[in-house]
C-alpha cells in the first residue's frame, strides 16, 4: 500500500507540472516552426454579442521573401461550414480556406504593417498585430490558422479572448461558452446534493455502528472526494466566467478529480470482489485487478489534463484523446471482472455446498450491482457523447447535467444496496429458507440447459 501512496504522491506532482498558464477562455499559445497547413485552436460558443480579441506576436516564417502573406491568417470556422470548405477544397473551388465565403476571416498575414524600406521587407515587416472581431451571428466557432504555402513553417505566440457580453450588463464580459455559461450553478447544486448525501452515509453509519464495515468507510471517502471535485470544478468554471482564468482551481479540481476517479473504480472491485463485508481479504486475482486499474487511471489522468491544457493546436492532442479513450475503456471493462468472479464462484460453490446456494439466492443484488454497473459505464461513456453531437451549442450543459444525474443515481444506488444493516437480509436465513433456495437454483440450472 505505501507503495501507492508514493506512486499517487508521484502523479499529483506530474499532473501539476503539466499545467499551463493557458487555462479558461484566455488563452496563450505557442506555435513553433510548424508547417501544418490548417492549425485549431480554441472552440467557443458565441451568442449575438460575442467578441475575439487576438494578439499574436514574436512572427517568424521560414521563408519571408517573396511569398503571398494573404495564403497565411486566421478565421473562424462553425463545424458545418468547415465540411463545406473542404468540400471547396477538393473541387479546388478555392485553393486556401481563407478565400472561401463560408468562413469569418479575422486577420491575413498581408495586413500587417508594410516595411518602411521596400527593399528590406523580412527585416521592416512587422511581426505582431492585435485586432478584435465581433460576432454578429451566433454559433459555436473555432478558431484556425492557415498557412495554404506548402513547406513553409511558422513560429509565432497567440493569445486568443472569447467572451459574451452580458445583455443585461454589456459592460460584464462572460468568459464561458455560450452552452457552458449555466454550469458553474449546475455543479454548485450537486456539490450540495453530496454534501447532503455525505451527511446522511455518515448519520447511518453512526446508527448502525455495530454492522459498519471498513468498506462504508471506504464509500464515505468516495463521497467526499467526489464533493470537494465538485466544489473545485463550481469554482474552477465561476472564475473563468468572470475572469477568463481559472488561477489555481484547475489545479484544485484536478487533483480531486484524480483521486475521486482512483477511489470509485477501487470501490467498484472492491465490492464486487465482496471485500470487507463477505471476506476480509483479497484474492491474487483480485490485486491485479486493483494494480491495472490504478495505473491505467494515473494514465487516463494525465491524458485528460494534456487535452485540457494543451488544446487542438498541439501537435499530439488527436493522439492524447485516443489515449484518454482508450484507457477508459479498458478501465471500465476491468472493474466488471471481480463482480463476474464473484459470482461465478457462489454459482460453483452452490454446487456442492447448501448454504452457498442460499448466499447465492439471497446475493441478487450482485447481479443487480453487475447490470447497474454496466449501465453506468454505458450510459457516461456512450450516451453523454452522443448527447454532445447532437446537442445544440447552447445546451452542451444538458450532457454535463445527464453525466453528473446518473453519477449521483450509482452513487445512491450503490449505498442503498450495500448500507450497513445488523440483521441484513441476504445473510441471515433459516433452514427452510435454505432448502427452497436450493430447489430455486437446481430449477434455475434446469432452465439454463
Amino acid at each position: 500500500m505505501m507503495a501507492i501512496y508514493r506512486s499517487i504522491a508521484v502523479v499529483l506532482l506530474l499532473l501539476l507540472s503539466l499545467l499551463s498558464s493557458s487555462s479558461g477562455e484566455i488563452r496563450l499559445n505557442s506555435v513553433s516552426s510548424d508547417s501544418r497547413a490548417i492549425i485549431p485552436f480554441d472552440e467557443f460558443g458565441f451568442t449575438h454579442a460575442g467578441v475575439l480579441v487576438l494578439n499574436v506576436s514574436s512572427i517568424s516564417l521560414s521563408d519571408s521573401s517573396d511569398i503571398d502573406l494573404s495564403q497565411l491568417g486566421f478565421f473562424l470556422s462553425t463545424a458545418d461550414a468547415w465540411l463545406h470548405v473542404l468540400q471547396q477544397l477538393r473541387d479546388l473551388d478555392v485553393t486556401c480556406a481563407l478565400q472561401s465565403d463560408l468562413v469569418k476571416v479575422v486577420y491575413s498575414f498581408d495586413h500587417l504593417d508594410p516595411p518602411s524600406n521596400p527593399s528590406r521587407v523580412a527585416v521592416a515587416r512587422s511581426t505582431s498585430f492585435s485586432t478584435s472581431f465581433p460576432i454578429t451571428d451566433p454559433g459555436q466557432y473555432t478558431l484556425v490558422f492557415a498557412n495554404c504555402l506548402a513547406g513553409l513553417r511558422v513560429s509565432m505566440s497567440v493569445r486568443s479572448a472569447m467572451y459574451n457580453l452580458d445583455p443585461r450588463s454589456p459592460d460584464r464580459r462572460i468568459y464561458l461558452s455560450a452552452g457552458s455559461a449555466v454550469l458553474p450553478f449546475i455543479y454548485s447544486v450537486l456539490f450540495c446534493a453530496y454534501l447532503a448525501l455525505g451527511a446522511l452515509w455518515i448519520a447511518i453509519l453512526l446508527r448502525k455502528r455495530a454492522a459498519v464495515f471498513r468498506i462504508h468507510y471506504f464509500m464515505l471517502a468516495v463521497v467526499a472526494l467526489k464533493a470537494l471535485n465538485l466544489l473545485a470544478e463550481a469554482e474552477d468554471k465561476s472564475h473563468i466566467e468572470r475572469t477568463g482564468s481559472a488561477h489555481g482551481w484547475d489545479v484544485l479540481f484536478y487533483i480531486f478529480s484524480f483521486l475521486k476517479g482512483i477511489s470509485l473504480f477501487t470501490l467498484i472491485v472492491l465490492i464486487g470482489t465482496g471485500w470487507s463485508f463477505l471476506k476480509p481479504y483479497l484474492q491474487d486475482r483480485e490485486k491485479k485487478v486493483l494494480m491495472v486499474v490504478i495505473p491505467l487511471q494515473v494514465v487516463a489522468n494525465i491524458a485528460q489534463v494534456v487535452i485540457d491544457e494543451s488544446g487542438p493546436y498541439a501537435r499530439d492532442w488527436v493522439t492524447w484523446k485516443q489515449v484518454f479513450l482508450l484507457v477508459d475503456v479498458v478501465c471500465c471493462c476491468a472493474v466488471l471482472f471481480p463482480i463476474v468472479w464473484s459470482i461465478k464462484n457462489l454459482r460453483e460453490a452452490a454446487r456442492t455446498d447448501g448454504k452457498a446456494a442460499v448466499n447465492l439466492m439471497k446475493l441478487t443484488l450482485f447481479r443487480q450491482y453487475y447490470v447497474v454497473v454496466i449501465c453506468y459505464i454505458y450510459f457516461t461513456r456512450v450516451v453523454v457523447y452522443a448527447l454532445v453531437t447532437i446537442t445544440s451549442y447552447r445546451y452542451l450543459w444538458t450532457s454535463v447535467m445527464a453525466g453528473e444525474l446518473a453519477t449521483l443515481a450509482f452513487y445512491v444506488f450503490t449505498g442503498y444496496k450495500f448500507r450497513p444493516e445488523v440483521h441484513n437480509p441476504y445473510f441471515v436465513i433459516d433452514d427452510e429458507e435454505e432448502e427452497a433456495a436450493a430447489e430455486a437454483l437446481k430449477l434455475d440450472d434446469e432452465f439454463e440447459l
